[in-house]
């Protein structure tokens, strides 16, 4: 559906830009006009003010070039950092905040399909905003001077329009990676890509191997991340199963059972949308059902059944996050919540517990795994929907036990392995056997978390083995 039109037009908006210009970005203006040269604010800066969004770092161009610029900076005893200045970059800092500063240019041919292979530089802001991606990114506003909008930029922030700058295939052709960012954009903004943008998009989206696997998963956290996640990813498809072939499987691939209405891809894009926007549980969200095409099959009855599906989602995420060399950390998380988002946990002490000890103690995790089951259930048949109220339900109980400080790992143990040795048992396996069934007994409450009792515990174990 396409968005609302939003009126850009009146003065009140000019005002709220003017409003959200920090004081450092008009120090570096004033530093660089009083100079004798031309600045403008430019970038996401513009775009998010104009829609009323939070606001980022504000990025400045110039016609000064980059060694003119850092000496008028010294010279108003600001420091700078050469940053970018093969490409005219610098940074400065004002009022404790760093804003990068950039010499108009235009860049060259793009022969490796990411880079320009050469840059020259400029004296028209209006040649900077020409090289730049999609018409919302090539805004530029001074205090004085007002906006300056080249290429339709403010009809298509009205409109909720993605449109290239040009010939959309030509911009892609230069850098591929413009073809997730304008996903990105839909998930972030709300927009929707125009048609000749998104024929490019689809009919090019090949020029993404060209792509580093880590400017890929870096576009995709932001999507992924986005407010409107759900509409990014089943409006998008068609350009992001090439990076994430996996979705092509999901998408139209039926759920037909008494709990399920919408298909595979549309009941994870739900999910994703209803979990918090963190990338770990959003990666999870993304993953938790991938695996059910593959383990799918039909009842006499007509009714489908997805038996063992989190153990392929565990592998699918692991080959995804592999892929594209996602953090160690981040690739556990997601793996655990996708391994145990199935799994049956009763608002019970004993229950909670079990589950914290499968994900190594992590109450952060637990609230995790929590946050998804809710927003599992509540994509779902809306027979289903009760089902979130137990998340809730398993986050009290959580509490209750950590108020208590009661023992879910063998860390909390009153005993440990000095203890078990000391009733005879050689170093080995056999040592940590005999902790986990001590846990076991204080997870189940038939023996307290107490050091003689554990003993006592221990040593009849022992004996019966």
């Amino acid at each position: 559906m396409p968005p609302r039109p939003l009126d850009l037009s009146t003065p009140e908006r000019l005002a709220l830009l003017e409003a959200a210009l920090p004081p450092s970005a008009l120090t570096v203006l004033e530093v660089l006009e009083e100079g004798g040269f031309e600045a403008w604010c430019v970038g996401g800066f513009v775009r998010d003010a104009l829609l009323g969004r939070p606001l980022h770092d504000v990025d400045v161009a110039t016609d000064a070039r980059w060694q003119e610029a850092q000496s008028l900076f010294a010279a108003a005893g600001l420091r700078t950092h050469e940053t970018g200045v093969a490409h005219g970059t610098l940074t400065v800092v004002a009022g404790g905040e760093p804003l990068e500063v950039t010499t108009y240019r235009v860049d060259g041919p793009y022969g490796d399909g990411r880079h320009p292979d050469a840059v020259s530089f400029s004296t028209s802001i209006e040649e900077d905003l020409a090289r730049r991606d999609y018409t919302v990114n090539a805004l530029a506003y001074h205090p004085q001077r007002g906006l300056l909008d080249p290429f339709g930029g403010l009809a298509d922030l009205g409109a909720g329009v993605l449109r290239t700058v040009g010939d959309p295939r030509k911009r892609f052709e230069e850098d591929a990676l413009r073809i997730l960012r304008g996903c990105r954009f839909v998930s972030q903004l709300g927009f929707v890509l125009e048609e000749e943008t998104w024929a490019a998009a689809v009919s090019q989206k090949s020029l993404l191997a060209r792509v580093s696997v880590e400017r890929i998963r870096a576009e995709l956290d932001g999507l992924l991340c986005g407010a409107h996640a759900r509409e990014a990813l089943l409006g998008c498809v068609d350009v992001l199963s090439f990076a994430l072939p996996e979705l092509a499987a999901m998408r139209g691939f039926p759920q037909a059972t008494p709990y399920h209405i919408y298909d595979v891809l549309e009941h994870t894009a739900w999910v994703v949308q209803r979990v918090p926007a963190e990338p770990a549980l959003r990666w999870a969200a993304l993953c938790h059902d991938m695996g059910k095409p593959a383990a799918a099959f039909t009842g006499p009855d007509g009714v489908g059944h997805f038996y063992g599906h989190a153990a392929v989602s565990v592998e699918l995420a692991r080959g995804i996050l592999e892929r594209l060399k996602a953090p160690g950390a981040l690739r556990e998380e997601v793996l655990a919540l996708v391994r145990r988002h199935d799994d049956v946990v009763e608002a019970t002490p004993r229950s909670v517990k079990r589950m914290l000890g499968r994900l190594g103690g992590d109450p952060a995790l637990f609230r995790m795994l929590c946050a998804l089951k809710r927003a599992d259930a509540l994509a779902q048949a809306p027979r289903c929907a009760p089902r979130a109220e137990l998340a809730d339900e398993l986050e009290r109980v959580l509490d209750e036990v950590l108020a208590a400080d009661e023992a879910f790992t063998l860390a909390q143990l009153a005993v440990g392995g000095r203890d078990v040795l000391a009733l005879g048992v050689e170093p080995g396996p056999t040592v940590g056997a005999a902790l986990h069934a001590a846990l076991d007994a204080v997870t189940d409450e038939r023996v307290p978390n107490e050091a003689e009792a554990l003993r006592a515990f221990l040593a009849a174990w022992l004996a019966g083995q």
